[in-house]
């Protein structure tokens, strides 16, 4: 007996010290924003204009590292889960030293795994990761009142892309003016008068990239011709001459070893930045993979075609026992989702499902959808009308949001059809009125904006955009190939 008190103290003595040190050591999301400022100013995507690759990974992976933060509010947060960020970081006053792996772009690119289960921590290891300064981590408030923490699942108190607009807006009227008047940064100029000053520019880039352009529609038809394949897809936003590389590497691969590609036939084939089968059944080609190791992965879609036929009945499965709620997978940028991670989510997803018997009518959801994540804590409705759920909800807290949100989603979902028509028909009315060679508008705009843009630039009429390529954007610059990026919201 006096064996089992002595230790029931000494496990309560560690509770209460562990408890003690993760109070000192808690910090506000206010205070991780103003923590990290030195590093908003290196990997902000607005710096990165002339260069999309790069801008749409730091994009994405500060969207992670928020989600990583806002794990790290929810008790129990020694279950968080390991993560890999990589960001482009620019060289500025505040970095710590010169850094000899600067890139041809200029930017360093840097690669970390978190693995941390307090925000100081985390905040600490993205500054020393990135070779950021860190004295002024010092001098901020180290300890909090536990009545202070945010209540579970109510996530940072600041946002991060708060942070960065809070950052940016404080900026001394000479830097902003340094930043804007840089080569593919924002730009106050009027959308007539950049394009003035810009498109003799794109002009000459863009008669120059005709020939490229050419032989990549070519390899791309012929390729898909001989292989069967169903359509070819990139990731990112490589130039034209990349992507020819990419199809001539893979031409060369389908002439030595024919045989290996057999098992391509009938689907999207996707240069990305990992080799494998992602959550909507495309084979990625990582573009970093010699030839040995495609060959490899080829082999190995027979197993990966297993695992997807048995996500498809998982979600069979789930949509029964959720009136009918479709679960689909919503592409984004950044790391792809693999096809086992996916099934493994759907499978856990599922488990927790038949745990409970839920109470909903067979069709009662009938045309809403959901989306599962891992990095969510809490359900939500997307403006677009489709559900966000954590992999980990609780399926009775799951079955009271559904049934509480479902006429809100179905009314966003017709709104979500309504301007997806209406965006294809204005893009179709600019390309025709504008006489553009073609006319894209990145992932992270919505199609509310891309209507707007669209209408303004049908009634400009502006005859410098005849035959240019057009991407409506957050900001102006002239791309490699001559495409152009005009910003949602330009200026009249």
């Amino acid at each position: 007996m006096a064996v089992n008190s002595l230790l029931r103290c000494i496990r309560l003595l560690r509770k209460r010290v562990a408890t003690h040190l993760a109070q000192q050591r808690a910090l506000s999301g206010a205070e991780a924003v103003t923590a990290l400022r030195p590093f908003y100013f290196a990997v902000h995507p607005d710096f990165f204009g002339q260069h999309p690759v790069e801008r749409e990974v730091n994009e994405t992976s500060l969207k992670r590292l928020n989600s990583y933060l806002d794990h790290l509010q929810k008790p129990g947060s020694h279950s968080v889960r390991p993560m890999k960020l990589t960001f482009y970081v620019r060289d500025t006053k505040d970095s710590s030293d010169v850094q000899p792996d600067l890139l041809a772009s200029g930017f360093r690119s840097v690669s970390f795994t978190l693995h941390t289960y307090d925000v100081l921590s985390t905040v600490w290891n993205v500054l020393k990761s990135c070779s950021l300064p860190i004295e002024h981590m010092k001098d901020l408030k180290t300890s909090v009142e536990t009545s202070k923490r945010p209540p579970e699942g109510g996530g940072l108190s600041t946002d991060l892309f708060d942070g960065i607009r809070a950052t940016t807006a404080s900026l001394d009227s000479k830097t902003l003016s340094r930043s804007c008047s840089r080569p593919g940064g924002w730009s106050p100029l009027s959308c007539c008068l950049w394009l003035r000053n810009n498109e003799p520019e794109a002009t000459k880039k863009n008669t120059a990239s005709l020939p490229l352009r050419e032989e990549l529609n070519r390899l791309k038809n012929e390729l898909s011709r001989k292989l069967d394949l169903s359509d070819i897809r990139w990731q990112r936003s490589w130039g034209v001459a990349h992507r020819c590389s990419q199809l001539q590497s893979l031409s060369r691969l389908s002439q030595q070893d024919p045989g290996a590609l057999r098992n391509l036939r009938g689907h999207t084939v996707m240069f990305a930045d990992q080799s494998g089968l992602n959550a909507s059944g495309h084979i990625m080609l990582g573009t970093m993979d010699v030839h040995q190791q495609w060959t490899k992965m080829f082999q190995q879609l027979p197993s990966y075609h297993s695992l997807l036929q048995q996500s498809d009945w998982l979600k069979e499965r789930i949509s029964l026992l959720l009136g009918g709620t479709q679960v689909v997978h919503k592409e984004r940028l950044g790391p792809i989702q693999p096809i086992t991670e996916h099934y493994s989510t759907l499978n856990t997803f599922h488990k927790s499902l038949i745990s409970h018997r839920l109470r909903l009518h067979p069709r009662s959801m009938q045309g809403l959808s959901m989306s599962l994540e891992n990095d969510r804590i809490n359900p939500s409705l997307h403006e677009m009308g489709y559900f966000i759920i954590p992999a980990t909800c609780d399926p009775p807290k799951l079955q009271v949001f559904l049934q509480s949100h479902a006429p809100e989603a179905r009314q966003r979902t017709q709104r979500r059809n309504q301007l997806q028509a209406e965006e294809a028909a204005v893009v179709k009315l600019c390309l025709h009125n504008l006489s553009l060679s073609s006319l894209s508008k990145e992932p992270s705009l919505s199609s509310s904006q891309m209507i707007m843009c669209c209408n303004r630039l049908v009634e400009q009429r502006a005859p410098l955009m005849q035959g240019l390529h057009i991407c409506v954007s957050q900001f102006y610059s002239v791309m490699q190939d001559g495409d152009l990026c005009v910003p949602w919201d330009w200026k009249s």
